[in-house]
């Protein structure tokens, strides 16, 4: 055999022992069994409520036809949870039943160690997961049959949430010294899945089918990121070394204030021959010439991608408008006032039109985001300058259609105080994108843990240094000189 096939051969081989131990076990057999015949039966009484009861006394008939393909994504959902029992001790079992030696010990690589573990835990689940869909269509007893393309969907999806769950468990099998500490942490995967079964549902009822293809995709690249993530993070040097789990916070610091600093500078003139009371502008000088301009540097790739959202932001708010014009009448800049301005803070989820409360705003939103990037690998982060921004393009194709010059609207409304917010907005993005995207993708020589406080680091510098200031020279803008300028353009 080739060189390839022997390697496909060793891999194989693990998935098979992996699968062994899987089959000896009931604990993992019996839920598999209970998840994929019961709970189908359930969901088939469930149905024939909903079918005969529910719509007869509310009036919804034909709601089933949205309804009954949730119930599919359910049954395929909770037969596959079991991954996670078995991901999760994919490595911290073998340590703790002294087996896992041998295995690290043998010749298999760790690209071989990471994927058998992998695709040994994925197996069972899918089958059971198809199985399951299977049996409730078969006793289903409805008018209504889903399509092929419905059931492919439902097939998809339920692969990949079950990659995502797995990819998930098995980095944190190999990063925890005990199977009780593995299965506290497993919340952390379980519960973003069963949110997003919800906001499936509420999607699927809104928009139909085709929506869920969006939320394939949105899988598949988490699923690329977290095998990436795994494979990076994997070490079998550190499983055996670690004997137990400890939260080094003086390390953490130390490793924060080291790359917090930057070096004094001043036009390249040494400290020595500046007056005492000039010095201190050597580090004022060495953070926005020479620090700022290295953050970005390193944040380049993150920056593409940022800027790659505010593309995409101007095609979602396109075809938004396209598809849910604004009627000319609710575009009434004819007739606009001080009352308008006056009126923003009636408006529940709008902060207060004034300096603090547009301030507190924009900094909380930004702040957010660097929290939901770390957790998403920097998507999330994204996500949230895309929501604006779409909303403001959304808004500037009714006002062309409706006979006004978009751009004089735009340089209106926008451009005044945009010209500060949007580049710190778009700086600050970029950060949180580094802070998430770290965790796959360190930089090179550096730990995944360096790197990520190389990256917070550098997002606080930023933050307090050129974000902050920026943001308060908008809000200031936008409270005091926006207005002006939309009542000079638009008003009576």
């Amino acid at each position: 055999m080739s060189g390839y096939q022997v390697w496909i051969w060793q891999t194989w081989n693990l998935v098979r022992r992996e699968l062994r131990d899987s089959l000896r076990d009931w604990r993992i057999l019996f839920p598999i069994f209970a998840m994929t015949v019961i709970f189908p039966l359930l969901m088939r009484f469930a149905t024939s409520y909903l079918e005969t009861s529910f719509y007869e006394r509310w009036g919804a008939e034909g709601v089933q036809i949205r309804l009954l393909p949730l119930m599919l994504l359910l049954v395929g959902f909770l037969p596959i949870s079991v991954s996670l029992v078995i991901a999760l001790e994919s490595f911290v079992g073998e340590k703790e039943r002294l087996s896992l030696e041998p295995l690290l010990a043998s010749p298999l690589s760790d690209l071989q160690l990471y994927l058998g573990k992998l695709v040994a835990s994925l197996l069972l689940p899918w089958l059971a997961g198809a199985t399951g869909i299977a049996f409730y269509l078969l006793i289903l007893q409805s008018a209504w049959r889903p399509s092929p393309l419905v059931i492919l969907q439902v097939l998809l999806l339920t692969m990949a949430k079950a990659l995502v769950m797995v990819s998930g468990a098995v980095i944190v099998s190999s990063h925890t010294t005990s199977v009780r500490a593995a299965n506290l942490l497993s919340s952390f995967l379980i519960v973003p899945v069963a949110l997003l079964i919800q906001g499936e549902s509420l999607m699927v009822l809104y928009h139909g089918y085709s929506i869920l293809w969006y939320v394939f995709l949105f899988l598949i690249v988490a699923n690329i990121l977290l095998v990436r993530m795994g494979f990076r993070l994997f070490n079998r040097e550190a499983l055996l070394g670690r004997e137990i789990d400890q939260l080094d916070l003086r390390g953490g610091w130390r490793l924060f204030r080291k790359h917090l600093v930057w070096p004094w500078w001043f036009f390249g003139l040494p400290r020595e021959r500046l007056p005492r009371a000039l010095r201190p502008l050597g580090t004022l000088v060495g953070l926005y010439l020479r620090e700022v301009p290295a953050v970005v540097g390193r944040s380049r790739l993150a920056l593409l991608v940022t800027l790659l959202g505010l593309v995409g932001a101007f095609w979602i708010g396109r075809d938004f408008a396209l598809r849910f014009p604004l009627p000319a009448e609710y575009l009434p800049l004819n007739r606009i006032d001080e009352s308008v301005f006056r009126n923003v803070p009636a408006i529940g989820f709008l902060p207060a039109f004034t300096f603090r409360g547009v301030l507190e705003n924009n900094i909380r939103a930004l702040l957010l985001a660097s929290l939901l990037g770390t957790l998403s690998f920097g998507s999330l982060a994204v996500v949230l300058l895309m929501a604006p921004l779409a909303i403001i393009f959304y808004i500037a194709f009714p006002v062309a259609w409706a006979g006004y010059n978009p751009f004089v609207f735009l340089a209106a409304f926008v451009l005044p105080h945009g010209v500060f917010e949007l580049p710190a907005a778009i700086l600050a993005t970029a950060l949180a994108v580094r802070l998430g995207a770290t965790f796959v993708a360190p930089p090179r020589g550096m730990t995944v843990g360096e790197g990520w406080f190389q990256a917070l680091a550098d997002f606080v510098k930023v933050f307090l240094g050129l974000v902050i200031p920026l943001l308060a020279l908008a809000a200031w803008i936008e409270v005091t000189v926006t207005p002006a300028l939309v009542i000079a353009t638009y008003g009576k």
